[in-house]
């Protein structure tokens, strides 16, 4: 009896380790770690922008200006103020030391290229004028120079803008406006504007410049020798000079 029981007793413990060996839990599985974390990115002020390079789909680059090409052979006025054509013709600059152009169609300073064609002289007549009254009067503003003629002559009427002109067809004519007693370099489109004694001046000094003709407003309250001052209409602005043409044409 005692061997049994003992037997029993070892089976028991046997049993005993056998349930806590065989039946025990799995170990625990750690998580695996985490990942790194990436490096941080650096952000950087981007470079300033050059100069944009050629491209095929940029802008064309701009269009050289014409320069007026040199005229062979003195200057001419061909035919009539009215019905004529200008040969060799010079061309006024824009700008001088007297005097700006002034467009009277897009009004505003300089007048186009191809509206300030004349005989040689024309200008010259111009030049002398203006360069004479700034002696006289030191003080007063440069002298806004209008329409003369078109490259060749020809046609001047509506068709170039404004008014157009029934003349300046052969490199005589000028329009010249009149001073403004407020000094700015516009047209004095109301006669009240005028500098009335300044304009005068000019007027007088066309006819001592031996002017074919000077014609002024009808508003304008300037007058001159009959036979060449006259008052028309549409020149309460300006006064247009015209000169005899050149020798030899």
């Amino acid at each position: 009896m005692r061997t049994a029981a003992a037997t029993i007793a070892v089976l028991a413990l046997l049993a005993v380790v056998v349930v806590a060996t065989g039946v025990a839990e799995p170990p625990r599985q750690e998580p695996p770690p985490p990942p790194p974390a990436p490096p941080p990115t650096v952000v950087t002020d981007p470079a300033p922008p050059g100069p944009p390079g050629p491209s095929a789909t940029g802008p064309a680059p701009p269009a050289p200006v014409p320069v007026a090409a040199a005229p062979v052979g003195p200057s001419r006025a061909v035919g009539l103020p009215w019905r004529g054509r200008l040969l060799n013709g010079r061309q006024l600059p824009e700008v001088g030391g007297d005097w700006l152009t002034w467009d009277p169609v897009l009004k505003q300073i300089p007048n186009r290229p191809e509206r300030r064609w004349g005989t040689a002289k024309l200008l010259r007549t111009i030049r002398t004028v203006l360069a004479g009254y700034h002696l006289a009067h030191p003080r007063a503003t440069q002298v806004l120079i209008g329409d003369l003629s078109r490259p060749h002559g020809g046609v001047f009427d509506q068709r170039f803008g404004g008014l157009g002109h029934a003349s300046h067809q052969n490199g005589l004519d000028a329009d010249i406006y009149y001073p403004r007693r407020d000094g700015l370099l516009r047209a004095a489109y109301r006669p009240e504007l005028i500098d009335r004694a300044l304009a005068q001046d000019l007027v007088d000094r066309f006819v001592a410049a031996g002017a074919q003709f000077v014609f002024i407003g009808t508003r304008t309250g300037l007058h001159g020798p009959r036979k060449v001052v006259e008052v028309i209409a549409h020149h309460n602005d300006h006064l247009h000079v015209r000169i005899f043409p050149p020798r030899g044409t």
